[in-house]
């Protein structure tokens, strides 16, 4: 008989994710259909986000492991006999690690945060970068654009190479970069031969017992990740996506009839944004791994 969810200590909860201690050594992480923009939780959920990012995270683990040797947290399979049945198809069990206080982001492409950084300052993260570059540029090779791991509610804030060397070390940050980029260069191969470009991601790393530095948390999602059409993009203009960029665009478009910078929190989505959600979030996994959505644990037709 499996557990049920009060059998264990809930430790901690993020935008997305609630987080259990199974025991000494593992931990259940539980993917919800909530969805964050602009550092609030939304009052609408997506049905079957959970299940979507952890469908593409058991993917990409399985992937990356095979085709660019990277170790992961992952404990156990989907349907692991630990995890409770009220959550199958949206958890894990994993590892516990002892977690890098950086978010480790590739960036292929110029767009969001990025460009920001590079319209004021001709940068990102410190690495200089050649003038006229615009919205979707590419980069001559991927860039690693690390940033703080904010609390919730607050904005992580890019920084350099050099702060991630005095957070973590010299050694372990030359490490994480390399583990960052080789990730992001395997991952978004593969994603260009399914004909979506991954413009960006971001990656957690833990700490092992033994001192390994493992992927964790999720990899490649729509909720990490900004994915493009491959066939439709267009250098200069804001591209068509699969992931949760199609929800900001609506939150600060002129439907939604929200101010980004004031003080009230964003509206619910409409029905059709919601649903349009679902269905770019599902041809994402679909297209990326070949696999059926409605074959996943638990999905709903």
């Amino acid at each position: 008989m499996r557990p049920q969810l009060s059998d264990y200590q809930h430790v901690a909860s993020g935008k997305v994710r609630e987080i259990y201690r199974i025991d000494d050594g593992h931990l259940l992480f539980v993917a919800s259909d909530r969805i964050s923009a602009y550092d609030y939780i939304l009052e609408s959920e997506i049905p079957d986000k959970g299940r979507v990012l952890t469908a593409m995270s058991v993917f990409f683990f399985d992937y990356l492991s095979r085709a660019a040797e990277m170790p992961n947290h992952l404990a156990g399979p989907p349907d692991d006999e630990r995890i409770p049945e009220a959550v199958l198809g949206r958890a894990l069990v994993v590892e516990q690690l002892e977690m890098l206080p950086v978010e480790a982001v590739a960036r292929g492409y110029l767009t969001g945060s990025g460009l920001i950084d590079y319209q004021k300052t001709g940068a990102v993260c410190g690495i200089e970068l050649p003038s006229g570059l615009v919205e979707a540029s590419k980069f001559a090779e991927p860039l690693f654009t690390p940033a703080t791991k904010a609390e919730l509610g607050e904005h992580d804030v890019n920084i350099s190479f050099g702060d991630v060397v005095g957070l973590i070390g010299a050694a372990r940050a030359e490490e994480l970069r390399e583990r960052t980029l080789r990730t992001y260069n395997q991952g978004a191969a593969h994603a260009l031969t399914r004909g979506i470009i991954v413009a960006d991601t971001k990656f957690e790393f833990g700490v092992d017992a033994h001192g390994e530095l493992k992927l964790a948390d999720e990899v490649f999602t729509p909720d990490s990740s900004r994915y493009w059409p491959a066939d439709e993009y267009s250098e200069g203009q804001v591209q068509n996506s699969f992931d949760k960029q199609f929800v900001r665009n609506w939150l600060t478009g002129p439907h939604s009839g929200w101010d980004r910078h004031g003080e009230q929190p964003p509206p619910p989505l409409p029905p059709d944004i919601v649903a349009a959600t679902r269905a770019r979030y599902i041809e994402a996994y679909e297209r990326i791994s070949g696999l059926r959505f409605d074959n996943w644990i638990g999905a709903s037709a």
